[in-house]
């Protein structure tokens, strides 16, 4: 479930009649000569009828129906025209209905202002950075922010559609228009009024457009080639008859025309592309043009992230390993201290398992005023530098709550020196090459070693030392996302290949995309390495979709064909990427790729669905078009009733396919994940072989009932 969906759903509705009116209005012949140019032949094939119908007289020789016949069959051609317009109009009604939706979400909701030691209500928009509101328990939060106080649920599921609240305490983010469920916070603001994270995604979904892509350009010159094919041909056979002397009627000429024209692909390209956008948008991503989604199902190979896409993103502790000469208690004394200022889920996971341990020494929260050392791409360690202003400040002798077994731990012999030199020393925990560097008196035979155990399981081996002392490693594991084996499998059946990026050791990163059924690794990769290999894999003819969140992800997203930025990176990969996931799902991605291919398949389905079935429409038009012809008799093969019926029969199943067709070009042929060869010889035998019988039985079914009714 997701915001999207979850309004398409329970929110506003489409605008039905705002896409009637829009469908009325795109009859322009100006807006069809740009957007459609089959339905512009079409529709000059409306007012030509139209015409005859009105001043017979003005085609001597070219009008031999009677005045109803003119009328009716130019008032199949606008209903024709109109089909297709109502189609595309449809789909974007179902555009704006997700503004509409995200619209909803935004109240201007009292907010208790703490002005003092006091509460004042003041409208939300009213509130500015900084300010800070208190929320009870089932009230609406007024604007984004950060929770400075207290601890509560927060139901967030106008947002994510998840019905289970979320858990939020003091530091956590919180999103304008959710609602607590439970106990009471204190937030301070941090959005401005109209720059929050609701109308971050109403501008994305605004401002999404739908140029046409490059396929869809070709696809709509062999449409128009075709047109302009059977133009001349139906001028040249006119001007034949009239040398050959052949009784030719003008409306069943254009009728013609009309039915062998792809009117049916013509009339629901534009619908099938506005769909495109829109799918993707219920999966919560924004695709900022319908090009992105096209070319999503052209990809070939999938540049992935590991964190956060191929796994959970979380690391967690799975054991502490000591190395000669010191102890698993040890180790987990040491990496505790490590992390006491880190406040990612690795340092909070170290920090548990110490405690489910009791590997804590009782004087830790007395050195709480020692120096962070934080992680960065250049140092890649974290940890404290512990520092005593004078000596004997700590008290670590006094302690009378000191357990017997810490005269025996090293870390606490070490703080005992500490206190007695006041010298400060560092505690240290990172990737096993920078510890090494930083730390050189170990075994480092038997530390790469242990690293190496540790990456065949496919962990993450993690390097602790104090004072410059390696005493031994931390297994942190990342555990692989639910289902994701079944989704990679699912996206190699189509003959994609996956590439995973990572800045993991080779072995561990290995040892997971076994796990996970990835067809190759990028191991120890830096963020420019991404770019280095989309640059590659395009000048080698692959289609390249990437997904990230940083800004130095910025110049890969630009470059890919397909790039996804996650909603919560910076603003630079958001302005890169061609689209946006608004749940910063990494793994959404794959989701993206069905979309695409989707797209493709229904749109290569209803051409041939179109074309094959004006084969039985020139079975039934042409005897028609010359009856009493002997030759035209044996193209006769429907034995339809009569040269009018025929005709009426035939272009009332011309119009009446496109809004059949309407919701097959909405929701999109359904996808199975299996070769692209497979499902071409499937769709052509549902949508080519359909598309080639269907007519013969729909035409000559309208045809009895016109026969009942003209007589």
């Amino acid at each position: 479930m997701n915001l999207l969906r979850t309004h398409a759903k329970n929110g506003p509705r489409p605008d039905y009649r705002r896409a009637l009116l829009d469908s009325l209005v795109k009859l322009n012949p100006l807006y069809l000569g740009k957007d459609s140019p089959v339905m512009l032949v079409v529709e000059a094939g409306f007012a030509l009828v139209l015409a005859m119908g009105l001043a017979p007289g003005a085609f001597a020789g070219l009008v031999n129906q009677a005045r109803w016949f003119y009328f009716v069959i130019a008032g199949i051609l606008l209903l024709t025209v109109w089909f297709s317009t109502l189609s595309e109009a449809v789909s974007e009604a179902q555009g704006r209905a997700r503004v509409d939706a995200l619209r909803t979400l935004e109240k201007d909701v009292p907010a208790r202002k703490i002005v003092g030691h006091s509460e004042v209500i003041v409208p939300s928009r009213h509130l500015d950075p900084g300010d800070v509101v208190r929320v009870n328990a089932g009230e609406f939060i007024p604007r984004d922010g950060v929770i400075k106080e207290g601890k509560a649920y927060i139901d967030e599921s106008m947002m994510t559609g998840e019905s289970i609240p979320s858990y939020k305490e003091s530091g956590g983010h919180v999103i304008g228009g959710t609602k607590v469920a439970t106990d009471s916070i204190l937030v301070t603001i941090v959005a401005e009024a109209g720059k929050s994270y609701l109308d971050q995604m109403i501008s994305l979904v605004e401002n999404a457009k739908r140029p046409k892509s490059a396929s869809e350009v070709s696809l709509t010159i062999l449409l128009v080639g075709l047109t302009a094919i059977f133009l001349v041909v139906c001028s040249a056979f006119l001007f034949l008859a009239d040398h050959l002397g052949l009784l030719i009627d003008l409306a069943i000429l254009i009728s013609l025309l009309v039915a062998l024209m792809p009117t049916t692909i013509g009339g629901l390209l534009p619908a099938i592309g506005v769909a495109g956008i829109a799918r993707v948008g219920e999966a919560n991503v924004v695709a900022k043009s319908g090009k992105a989604v096209e070319a999503a199902g052209d990809v070939d190979i999938l540049i992935l992230d590991k964190t956060g896409t191929i796994t959970e993103g979380q690391r967690t502790v799975k054991e502490f390993v000591p190395l000669k000469g010191y102890t698993k208690e040890e180790v987990g004394q040491a990496a505790y201290l490590a992390s006491i200022y880190d406040q990612t889920p690795e340092g909070r996971s170290i920090i548990e398992v110490s405690k489910e341990n009791g590997w804590v020494l009782p004087l830790t929260p007395r050195l709480l005023a020692g120096k962070s050392i934080d992680f960065s791409a250049e140092n890649r360690v974290s940890g404290v530098e512990l520092f005593v202003p004078r000596p004997g400040t700590l008290g670590i002798q006094e302690l009378p709550t000191a357990p017997p077994e810490a005269a025996e731990s090293r870390i606490w012999r070490l703080l005992l020196d500490l206190e007695v030199s006041a010298r400060p020393a560092k505690v240290l925990k990172g990737a096993v090459d920078a510890i090494l560097d930083l730390s050189p008196e170990v075994n480092e035979a038997e530390l790469l070693w242990q690293a190496q155990e540790i990456s065949k399981t496919g962990g993450t081996p993690i390097a602790v030392a104090v004072d410059r002392l390696v005493v031994g490693l931390i297994n942190l594991r990342d555990n692989l996302k639910p289902h994701i084996r079944e989704k990679l499998d699912a996206v190699r059946a189509t003959g994609i290949k996956t590439v995973m990026v990572t800045g993991d050791a080779e072995l561990t990163a290995r040892v997971i995309a076994q796990e996970a059924g990835i067809d190759e690794v990028m191991a120890g990769a830096k963020p420019a390495d991404k770019l280095v290999r989309v640059e590659l894999e395009q000048k080698r003819g692959h289609v390249v979709g990437v997904e990230g969140d940083g800004t130095n992800d910025a110049p890969a997203l630009a470059k890919a064909d397909v790039g996804i930025a996650m909603n919560s990176g910076t603003s630079a990969a958001r302005e890169a990427a061609n689209m946006v996931d608004l749940d910063s799902d990494p793994a959404k991605i794959l989701k993206v790729v069905e979309v695409g291919k989707q797209l493709l398949m229904t749109r290569g389905a209803i051409t041939t669905f179109s074309v094959t079935n004006d084969i039985a429409k020139y079975f039934t038009l042409f005897p028609a078009v010359i009856p009493g012809n002997p030759a035209a008799r044996l193209l006769d093969v429907m034995q339809l009733h009569s040269p009018v019926t025929a005709v009426l029969a035939t272009m009332i199943f011309n119009a009446a396919i496109i809004p059949a067709l309407i919701p097959l070009s909405l929701k999109g042929v359904k996808f199975r994940a299996e070769p692209m060869e497979r499902t071409f010889v499937r769709n052509m035998a549902i949508y080519g072989l359909g598309g080639a019988v269907l007519p013969f039985l729909a035409i000559k079914a309208i045809d009895l009932l016109l026969a009942l009714v003209i007589g």
